[in-house]
């Protein structure tokens, strides 16, 4: 007999109003102030711009709070996280150094096996697939669950697509913690539902040949081996599809993944009733890709991306940025070591690597313009430290 569910709510008045206390020290005075400017700082030889929607979002502000109130409340009990609260290093820096103890995300690592009733489990922002969430209630933990509103949407979509036969198509990272939930969900209650993981366009690619008569089996399975259901059958399960996504994806790439498919669909059938689709991208996701499109539209000698480098929506900001200006992808002002080495993350080499700025940026006969925006998962204290070493390796105030 399983044993009986353990979810706690941490979110009480009396926790939360200490819990203000503790997240405090991820707010500026200095961003809050820009954006009351218009979200433009202009200092002597520099003038910064903001993105209109940056940083924090609701569903990471809560979860934040929910690991703080955790604390709170246990105080005297072993508090476990399973992988990260957020992708966010500043944030899981503070966290570790509270006592806050990790959970891996195989479900074979010996730390499960060691779990207790007395211990306390915290279910991060993406949420967590199902047969974890059963393994974490057969050990009779204490469970918290900070998971997105909005990740949740996306299950409850794709579990009404395993309900009617529906082969979930998920626009993700096939090894995002938050893809392997959605995945876990795709199968239904029944557990006989499918589903198949494209990364991008190409994978769409792939599928849309297929399901035109195009593609070959064996390599087919080959590419998408460890991104697809058990027993996944392509020329089965391919015959009705609806599109999900993983919440953090570049909507634009998404929105073209799902009219490739829907056209293939039409060709294939000479109509869209085999094509389901609901839009399941992060409305803040979407607010901050749309406000950093906007802000290209102003002349900029360079763009700051700030986040986590395993950020998957901060990852996309910088892949919009680096299209139209130099880009710049850093994880906090640390990376800002002087004008001729800056340490970002390179999109293409997957990797932090050391670039100089560019040589705008010594030239102090002219205004540099700098745009600036941040992951949903960035908070505005570190958004305040870089902005305060670019002023500082610029030397603004001194010109």
């Amino acid at each position: 007999m399983a044993a009986p569910k353990r979810l706690i709510n941490v979110r009480r008045p009396e926790v939360m109003s200490l819990v203000q206390e503790d997240v405090r020290q991820y707010q500026s005075e200095l961003v809050d102030q820009i954006r009351a400017n218009g979200n433009v700082l202009e200092l002597p030889g520099l003038y910064l711009r903001l993105a209109s929607a940056f940083g924090f979002c609701d569903g990471v502000k809560r979860a934040i709070e929910i690991a703080y109130a955790t604390c709170r409340m246990f105080p005297e009990r072993r508090i476990w996280l399973i992988g990260e609260i957020i992708h966010n290093p500043e944030v899981n820096a503070r966290l570790d150094a509270m006592g806050m103890r990790h959970l891996p995300w195989r479900l074979d690592a010996p730390e499960y096996a060691a779990l207790t009733s007395d211990d306390v489990v915290i279910m991060p922002a993406f949420g967590v697939s199902i047969p974890m969430r059963r393994l974490l209630e057969e050990k009779g933990v204490l469970l918290v669950d900070s998971t997105c509103g909005n990740v949740v949407k996306v299950w409850n979509r794709v579990r009404t697509y395993a309900a009617a036969g529906i082969t979930s198509i998920i626009h993700g990272k096939a090894r995002h913690e938050e893809s392997i939930a959605t995945a876990s969900h795709s199968r239904g209650e029944s557990e006989q539902g499918n589903f198949l993981v494209v990364f991008d366009e190409n994978d769409a690619g792939l599928v849309a040949e297929y399901m035109l008569g195009r593609g070959d089996r064996t390599s087919f399975m080959q590419h998408f081996a460890a991104a697809c259901s058990p027993g996944f059958d392509p020329d089965i399960h391919l015959n009705v599809i609806g599109i999900a996504n993983q919440t953090t994806m570049l909507k634009s790439e998404t929105a073209h993944i799902q009219e490739l498919l829907r056209a293939a669909v039409i060709e294939r059938d000479g109509s869209d009733e085999r094509f389901h689709v609901f839009d399941t991208i992060c409305g803040a996701t979407q607010d901050r890709q749309n406000a950093l499109f906007e802000l290209l539209g102003e002349p900029m000698d360079l763009m700051l991306i700030i986040g986590g480098y395993n950020s998957s929506n901060t990852t996309h900001l910088a892949h919009i940025a680096s299209r139209r200006v130099p880009t710049f992808f850093v994880k906090s002002a640390d990376c800002l070591e002087s004008l001729s080495c800056v340490r970002c993350y390179d999109l293409k080499e997957k990797q932090e690597v050391v670039r100089p700025l560019p040589p705008e940026v010594s030239d102090t006969g002219r205004i540099l313009r700098v745009g600036l925006t941040a992951g949903a998962s960035c908070p505005a204290n570190v958004i305040e430290e870089v902005i305060c070493r670019l002023v500082e390796i610029r030397d603004c105030l001194a010109l």
